[in-house]
């Protein structure tokens, strides 16, 4: 009756619900030891993956990394740099198999919380113009489109792809 009633509750707010699996799923922090399962689906998921350099970078520069895991199973990942009262995603990656089943919204839901509690005043992100998908997760999710930084990912061929800047206020209420 508590799950009928807080599923009544979040559709009144229209929240949307966590996915059905999220109760089982975890987040821990990326290590060295989960790059080779973080690379492969980089490398599936994306025509210019990031690279073992760019992960271990990451990793070695303190950025928070997290890894969301269903089992022992790598749903996905994400990773972003916390700068003054800010925070900025740099990847957040759904595994394909596991795409269009609400793991990036929760995602993108626990990176809200950890900001927060770095005290950061936004949550920032560059996302590409030809990705409409991700850009209307990010838009459902509050963020606001704020400008365009031309150029700014590589294509195939040597030809670059402009990237949609979007921010969203992470509010205290």
């Amino acid at each position: 009756m508590a799950l009928l009633d807080h599923a009544t509750q979040a559709a009144r707010r229209a929240v949307p619900l966590p996915p059905p699996d999220a109760l089982q799923a975890r987040f821990e922090p990326m290590t060295a030891a989960r790059l080779d399962a973080v690379l492969a689906i980089e490398q599936s998921a994306y025509s210019h993956p990031w690279t073992r350099r760019n992960l271990t970078d990451s990793l070695a520069a303190g950025h928070l990394a997290q890894c969301l895991l269903g089992g022992d199973e790598l749903l996905g990942y994400l990773i972003a740099m916390p700068g003054y009262r800010e925070m900025h995603l740099l990847n957040i990656t759904v595994a394909p198999a596991h795409q269009r089943q609400g793991w990036a919204r929760l995602m993108l839901d626990a990176l809200v919380l950890w900001s927060r509690t770095l005290r950061a005043d936004w949550l920032w992100l560059e996302v590409r113009a030809s990705n409409a998908r991700a850009q209307q997760v990010y838009l459902r999710r509050g963020f606001s489109r704020v400008g365009l930084r031309k150029g700014y990912y590589p294509l195939r061929h040597g030809a670059r792809e402009d990237a949609v800047v979007m921010s969203l206020p992470l509010d205290y209420e």
